[in-house]
């Protein structure tokens, strides 16, 4: 039996599916659920070593952790993942299409490294970094990684004392399942498959993103059959902290058509697993 992952559901009517990134936890999406959940039955999860899944270890491979995380997930839902969330979303569709109705990829990139054949990315050499400084100060590196995710933007200063206070409001995540995660961020490729993909999909970037460039979006948008882009001009990492009313406004507008037109989920109300 899979090992079980703490998710939060609040609203009802069709199944919204929220997957944050490295080092944060469910509770980043605090701003944005009460809205969303208005139209949506909106379901977030804490990734394995994060917020309450914090006792579930880090799988090693990036298809073994959308594995887990399908077990968490509703049957079928639109899946909107951050950073590392979306990676996890695009493994997802990938390996279970039929559990997802469409995508919101935030920040997400197919390759977080560098590659000959791929510049819009993060240099292997600064995530080797992240490593080192992780095994010999584990706080200190995840306050700065998140100082990095808001500079550049419009609202840096505000965004990261949200991004601070998310953080603080669980026990830190777990030392070895972050090394875990930044080595599936080192290793993960989908490139070669997101052609693959036939669920709609809605990119969103930051202009002034410093960890996923947004030209790692804009090949995406192009990449993927069915797919649109919204871009934040003066967002940087993490744009549904620093601009939330666009953020939930272009979240709305991809998600109206399929709410118009697709039967509702029968579960309805506010409820905590794991």
């Amino acid at each position: 039996m899979s090992p079980t992952l703490h998710t939060e559901t609040l609203g009802q009517g069709l199944d919204l599916f929220l997957v944050h990134g490295w080092a944060l936890h469910g509770g980043i999406w605090d701003r944005l659920v009460p809205d969303l959940a208005r139209d949506w039955r909106v379901t977030r999860v804490d990734l394995p070593g994060h917020g309450l899944s914090r006792a579930v270890p880090m799988p090693a491979t990036l298809p073994a952790l959308a594995n887990l995380v399908v077990h968490a997930a509703p049957q079928i839902a639109v899946w909107l993942g951050w950073s590392l969330g979306g990676l996890v979303v695009l493994q997802a569709a990938l390996d279970f299409p039929q559990r997802v109705r469409a995508l919101i990829l935030t920040n997400s990139t197919p390759r977080f490294m560098t590659a000959p054949d791929w510049g819009c990315a993060m240099a292997p050499e600064r995530l080797a970094e992240f490593s080192s400084e992780l095994a010999r100060d584990h706080h200190g590196t995840v306050q700065r990684f998140l100082a990095l995710q808001v500079q550049g933007s419009e609202h840096a200063r505000v965004s990261l004392r949200q991004l601070s206070a998310s953080l603080s409001a669980c026990a830190e995540p777990d030392a070895q399942s972050l090394a875990t995660g930044l080595e599936i961020l080192r290793s993960g490729d989908l490139r070669a498959a997101v052609s693959r993909l036939a669920r709609p999909t809605l990119v969103m970037t930051g202009a002034h993103d410093r960890l996923v460039p947004p030209a790692a979006g804009a090949w995406l948008a192009n990449a993927i059959p069915d797919a649109r882009l919204f871009g934040f001009p003066k967002a940087a990492h993490a744009p549904f902290l620093s601009h939330p009313e666009e953020f939930i406004v272009a979240v709305r507008d991809f998600l109206k058509p399929l709410h118009d037109t697709a039967v509702p989920a029968s579960a309805h109300g506010a409820s905590r697993h794991g």
